[in-house]
């Protein structure tokens, strides 16, 4: 018997929705994946990859992974399913998406799809399908709007210092991002530059999370507060001769009305607003003030908050007063998805994009199913969808809305996707989805500079499909596929963009496996000028007209309560504050092993988080006779969600966590925590305000527990996934 067993060694990126993505190296084993690792001559990722990622083959390998499509046996949501062929299957979504639009207009069918995959051809050919056939456009709210808009009004440009540079640094500021939880290898450059340099590292959240375990210096807030915070600071600076006046005055627009409008905003005044002591904002202000090389990494936190626009430019702002910039080292970093300028016009099918269009806001999905006639901009009711890359079911806003829209008989819905997830579940055609290691793909590093690239490395299990055979076989169905950029291969698309930036083709960057697009120093530190038209940074905001990439288009018009947005950096109180009904704070921040809803079946990710639980404050809890494991019911007027107590000092009194998004399932009375978060849009060009959440909270009676038979809370082991 032979039993030589033959390894080999595969490259690819990571293809999940994380900024670092990060190069991989995988051992291929007789043809099947085993073990992945961070590359470690790619000098970002640096041989440092999650937990999560390096155990992949749980989820390649997982015995409840889908593998054959499937078609509705029964009534929806209730599990009974008929197995189907690809074709059969394909044939009833086009024959659906056919009979809709004949009734009821092209804009009746929505393309659904977000960042389950970040590869630019099996994420993005959907909008090819989209735009050929002319069905409702998507506007993205999930994730990047709101730090996005906030950077793009001080710096002007969605670029910044190369993240590499924090290993030069003497003082590295991480705020709004658990970079231990959601992007390793922020810490990988921050401890570096502690080793090397006796760098200090400073740590902003909402809560004592596993980065703030790291710091030097841990500043826990109120959550929406940051602004004040950076107000604050930036008074000291000037109030304490800590300000670079000849950096300011070259490259910013109006410090003597910063300086002005700033002088009110003392520790004094900050402290009563964030949480924090007068003595900790004086030391985080005079240590960043007398320390060039600070580098301020900035996340995604921001885009949580209905005032993350406003608190992302006021933290911005800072390294501006300091002058930071100018040093190697020193400046600040959120996003280089700004430098890439890969051309996806081809795989989007822009060219066939027509005005007049409507677009849906993908956040309101849940108003937008259920008839809000402003969510539908007046247009026909949404009543086929083709859903791939998301789990709208489960980490969308208003939840009893999202089930709701679902559940309706006039609705159909194909879900393209790699498990049974919730949204899955609801479905009418459940189709199989292959992973990144099974298809052909190109990728972009935002939080990094590395365009990767992600070449089928094995054979998917018979019956799963990649994106792109879907988008094809329906164009096919559908009377497109005579349409641009239709009938070409995933390695063909990848040539055609390789090719327009003159970086090669499919085969030269298989050899050289990435590519680094990092702009010189000049640009990223801005040196040669800020992104706006008179280069200066702009402490002075136009929030209504500055470009952004997320911007609304004009039929949408500026979103939320933008009147209020100030003219200087502030703290607005824009929030979804406490009240007297509502007392406690809610955010739902990251788990460690999962994310989003991706991770949640991996026996790994599961066996390491335990259950869905709620850290609260021990003072909080005792107010409430509420102890170690308890049953709390937290709520407010969308629902209510069941969770265990985690007793934890590390939150401030008012402020509750619940960190990762569970599968609805797993929760004791089987709604999701997205149940609780609201769809409503923040100023001024819209977003996810998911950690913006007001609740009350009581103890649930453990006899009464819960109405699944679950009341112990024990593990539920199931087989939901984000694609």
């Amino acid at each position: 018997m032979n039993t030589h067993v033959r390894t080999t060694i595969g490259h690819s990126a990571c293809p999940h929705d994380c900024p670092s993505t990060c190069a991989l190296s995988v051992e291929i084993i007789d043809g099947q994946v085993g073990r992945f690792y961070g590359a470690k001559d790619n000098s970002y990722t640096a041989g440092v990859i999650c937990a999560k990622v390096a155990r992949y083959a749980e989820r390649v390998h997982h015995p409840e992974r889908l593998l054959k499509p499937l078609i509705r046996a029964g009534a929806k949501g209730e599990g009974a399913w008929k197995e189907a062929s690809w074709d059969a299957a394909l044939d009833l979504v086009a024959e659906k998406f056919m009979a809709a639009e004949a009734k009821h207009g092209s804009e009746t069918v929505w393309p659904y799809y977000y960042a389950g995959t970040m590869g630019l051809v099996q994420r993005d050919s959907i909008n090819r399908l989209r735009h050929a056939k002319k069905y409702s456009n998507t506007f993205d709210s999930f994730c990047t709007n709101l730090a996005w808009t906030g950077w793009m009004m001080g710096a002007g440009a969605l670029r910044g210092v190369d993240p590499r540079e924090m290993a030069k640094s003497d003082c590295v500021v991480i705020w709004g991002t658990n970079a231990v939880v959601t992007q390793v290898n922020v810490m990988t450059h921050a401890t570096r530059a502690r080793k090397e340099r006796g760098a200090k590292i400073v740590v902003i959240d909402i809560y004592d999370n596993a980065t703030m375990k790291q710091a030097d210096l841990g500043l826990i807030l109120r959550p929406g507060t940051d602004g004040a915070l950076a107000c604050a600071v930036m008074h000291v600076l000037f109030r304490d001769g800590l300000a670079d006046r000849t950096f300011l005055a070259e490259y910013t627009d109006d410090p003597a009305g910063l300086e002005a409008h700033l002088r009110v905003r003392t520790p004094e005044w900050a402290a009563a607003i964030t949480g924090l002591s007068v003595a900790e904002i004086e030391t985080f202000a005079r240590l960043v003030g007398t320390t060039k090389r600070t580098f301020f990494r900035l996340g995604y936190g921001f885009s949580r908050q209905r005032n993350g626009a406003v608190n992302m430019h006021a933290a911005l702002s800072i390294p501006a007063v300091t002058g930071a910039w100018a040093y190697e080292g020193g400046g600040a970093f959120h996003s280089n998805s700004g430098v890439f300028k890969l051309d996806t016009r081809l795989i989007e099918g822009r060219e066939m994009a027509v005005s007049g269009i409507r677009h849906l806001d993908q956040s309101k999905i849940g108003r937008i199913l259920t008839g809000d006639r402003e969510a539908l901009y007046d247009g026909p009711p949404v009543t086929a969808m083709l859903i791939q890359n998301t789990n709208p079911a489960n980490v969308t806003p208003e939840q009893r809305l999202v089930k709701q829209g679902f559940l309706r008989e006039d609705l159909f819905t194909c879900v393209h996707e790699q498990f049974m997830t919730d949204t899955a579940k609801l479905a009418d055609v459940v189709l199989p989805a292959t992973m990144f290691v099974e298809h052909d793909d190109i990728y972009k590093g935002g939080g990094q500079q590395h365009v990767t690239l992600g070449p089928k490395l094995v054979e998917p299990p018979l019956g799963p499909r990649p994106n792109l055979y879907v988008i094809e076989e329906l164009a096919k169905r559908l009377g497109v596929a005579n349409k641009p950029g239709f009938g070409l291969t995933a390695r063909q698309h990848i040539d055609i963009m390789l090719d327009k930036r003159g970086l090669g083709s499919f085969a030269e960057l298989q050899e050289k496996r990435f590519v680094d697009m990092q702009p010189p120093f000049e640009d990223a530190h801005f040196v040669n000028g800020f992104g706006h038209p008179d280069g200066k940074f702009r402490f002075r905001p136009d929030w209504i007209n500055t470009p952004a990439p997320n911007k609304p288009p004009k039929s949408m018009g500026t979103q939320g309560d933008y009147a209020r947005l100030p003219a200087y950096p502030d703290h607005v109180d824009l929030i979804e504050g406490a009240d007297e009904a509502h007392p406690f704070r809610l955010a739902t921040s990251p788990a460690r092993s999962f994310l989003n809803s991706s991770f949640t079946e991996t026996p790994g990710s599961l066996k390491r988080e335990g259950r869905p639980e709620l850290l609260l404050n021990s003072l909080d809890a005792a107010k409430l006779d509420l102890g170690e494991g308890d049953v709390a019911e937290i709520g407010n007027g969308r629902g209510e969600v069941a969770l265990h107590v985690k007793l934890f000092d590390g939150v401030l009194s008012g402020v509750v966590i619940a960190e990762g998004i569970w599968p609805n399932s797993a929760h004791l009375n089987g709604e999701g925590i997205n149940t609780l978060t609201s769809a409503d849009s923040p100023p001024p060009y819209g977003g996810l305000v998911v950690h913006d959440t007001h609740v009350w909270l009581r103890k649930v009676d453990s006899a009464a527990g819960d109405g699944s038979g679950r009341g112990t809370g024990e593990r539920l082991e199931v087989g939901t996934l984000l694609n």
